[in-house]
C-alpha cells in the first residue's frame, strides 16, 4: 500500500495577489477546475488514498470544497497552521499524527507528473529512507540548487547558489517521521532547513526525474499549467 502524502497549501500566495487575497492559491481555477481538484485526480491515479492537507492562508475554504475527498476516490483530513503560521517544516511537524511511518510531501501549488511509486520503491531498497525527488534544471525553470553526482545530493541551498548547481529539488518528497525527531514541537520552520540538515547527516537520498514540473505559483507558471493540462484533455 502507497505511503499517506502531505499537501502544503497553507503559504499567503503574495505572487499572485489580488487573485489570492480572498481565495486560497489551491482554490485558484485551472483549465476548468480548482487547481486541487486537478491535483487530488492525480494523486488517485497513483495509487495513493490518504491525504493530510496542511493548510493556513483561508484554509477552511479548502476543507469545505474538498471535504471527505470521498468525491476525489481518496481519504483527506486537515491539519491547520491555527493562528500563526508554522512554516513548511512546522506545518509538516504538526501533521505527524495524522500520517503514515513514511510519507509524501509536496507543495499546494505543484502539478508533478510523474510515478510516484518509482520514488517509494527507491526508498524500500536504501536504508537511507528519505528521499528528495530533483531534476536537471540549469537554471531553466527556475534557480537551480543543488549539486548532484553520482546518485548523491553534495549540496541544497537555496540562498547560496553556486556555478556547480545544475540541479533543483522537484518538489515531491519521501520522508520518514524521523527525520523530524531534532526538531523542537511546533517550532516555526522551512523545510529545506531540515532538508539541509539531513543532507549533511548523510540521510536524504536524491531521486533524479526527467519530467518537467508545473507550478503556479506566478503568473507565468500558472500559464504553462493550464495549458498542459488542458493538453492532456486532447
Amino acid at each position: 500500500m502507497m505511503p499517506s502524502i502531505a499537501i502544503l497549501a497553507g503559504g499567503l500566495a503574495t505572487r499572485l495577489y489580488p487573485l489570492t487575497q480572498t481565495t486560497p492559491k489551491s482554490l485558484i481555477e485551472v483549465a476548468d477546475k480548482p487547481f486541487i481538484a486537478h491535483q487530488l485526480a492525480l494523486l488517485e491515479r497513483q495509487g495513493i488514498r490518504d491525504v493530510v492537507i496542511c493548510a493556513g492562508h483561508l484554509g477552511e475554504q479548502i476543507e469545505s470544497f474538498v471535504g471527505t475527498g470521498k468525491q476525489f476516490g481518496l481519504s483527506v483530513q486537515y491539519s491547520l497552521d491555527g493562528h500563526k503560521l508554522l512554516g513548511t517544516g512546522g506545518a509538516i511537524q504538526k501533521a505527524l499524527p495524522l500520517l503514515t511511518d513514511n510519507f509524501f510531501v509536496m507543495y499546494g501549488d505543484s502539478y508533478l507528473d510523474i510515478d510516484f511509486n518509482s520514488l517509494y520503491q527507491h526508498s524500500l531498497s536504501s536504508d537511507r529512507k528519505n528521499i528528495m525527488t530533483i531534476i536537471k534544471n540549469k537554471d531553466n525553470w527556475d534557480k537551480s540548487n543543488i549539486v548532484f553526482k553520482e546518485g548523491t545530493i553534495i549540496c541544497y541551498d537555496k540562498i547560496k547558489k553556486t556555478p556547480a548547481m545544475e540541479y533543483i529539488d522537484y518538489g515531491l518528497s519521501l520522508l520518514r517521521k524521523s527525520a523530524f525527531a531534532d526538531v523542537p514541537s511546533q517550532a516555526h520552520f522551512d523545510l529545506a532547513q531540515l532538508y539541509q540538515d539531513l543532507i549533511l547527516k548523510h540521510q536524504m537520498l536524491g531521486h533524479e526525474v526527467t519530467q518537467r514540473f508545473y507550478e503556479i505559483g506566478s503568473a507565468t507558471g500558472l500559464a504553462e499549467t493550464e495549458k498542459y493540462l488542458l493538453n492532456l484533455r486532447k
